[in-house]
């Protein structure tokens, strides 16, 4: 039996997006998911779109870029009962633009989120796991990660460490039964974006058509990465092939092309 059915799910950033595609694809094999984001009345509205008989769902407000607030959710969790068979961190922060002209707290955000609550989050979890003796955790990074990005500096870094430590976890869980599995999607048509962009740039519009996957599709091989038990997934055949041969390129030519990004790039 996969490790998916009739599993307790938890699902971080569920409220839209990617999360909220991750709790429609499993709300038909799992027996309980538990919805986590700030955002009640949107986790409400999506609990009602995914009932069935026999899945039980919870929705859970937090603040992930608190750690204070944090810590209330994983106690809240804790008191919840069911033990969570595989974790889907989700939730995440963007930001597109030069470094210096950023907003402190979103660079904040950035880190919090998707460094600090994530591992958190992991590590409140993980010792049920373990004793459980089967699961899996499914860390959501991005393509970025495989490469230090201009005007996405902060966000590449936090996804970068995303990966790290999804293939070392991994690493050292091996023999327990559980699986971790790092997905790395590309540009998605998810709210996301808008959240990310600055006033006057637009980070999803410069991604070409040909790049972009659909929320279906990223979650649907995220899953099924899951099931077959693989350390790290690239949804898409043509971003797959592109980030596979980009990744390969040595830095000190990866460099060039990287500085064209800058701001002191003339063309020449």
């Amino acid at each position: 039996m996969s490790v998916l059915d009739h599993s307790t799910v938890l699902i971080t950033g569920a409220s839209s997006g990617l999360g909220a595609e991750f709790a429609r694809q499993l709300a038909p094999r799992a027996k309980c998911i538990i919805l986590a984001a700030r955002r009640l009345e949107r986790l409400q509205q999506l609990a009602s779109e995914i009932a069935r008989p026999g899945l039980t769902v919870h929705c859970l407000a937090v603040d992930l870029g608190r750690e204070d607030d944090t810590e209330r959710f994983l106690s809240e969790l804790a008191a919840l009962g069911p033990k969570i068979d595989f974790l889907v961190n989700n939730a995440g922060v963007g930001d597109h633009g030069l470094f210096e002209e950023s907003d402190w707290s979103r660079v904040q955000a950035m880190i919090e989120v998707n460094i600090r609550a994530l591992t958190q989050v992991t590590h409140a979890v993980l010792s049920d796991l373990i004793l459980s003796g089967q699961g899996a955790i499914l860390n959501v990074s991005s393509i970025a990660s495989l490469l230090p990005l201009p005007q996405m500096a902060v966000y590449a870094a936090t996804k970068a460490y995303v990966t790290s430590f999804s293939e070392a976890l991994r690493a050292e869980l091996r023999g327990s039964g559980i699986s971790v599995t790092a997905l790395c999607p590309g540009p998605v048509d998810t709210e996301f974006f808008i959240v990310a962009e600055r006033q006057g740039s637009d980070a999803s519009q410069a991604a070409p058509e040909s790049f972009k996957v659909s929320a279906e599709q990223v979650v649907r091989e995220g899953l099924a990465a899951v099931e077959s038990d693989r350390a790290r997934v690239i949804p898409g055949w043509f971003v797959f092939l592109t980030m596979t041969l980009a990744a390969s390129v040595p830095l000190f030519v990866l460099r060039y092309f990287l500085n064209r990004r800058g701001r002191g790039y003339t063309g020449h």
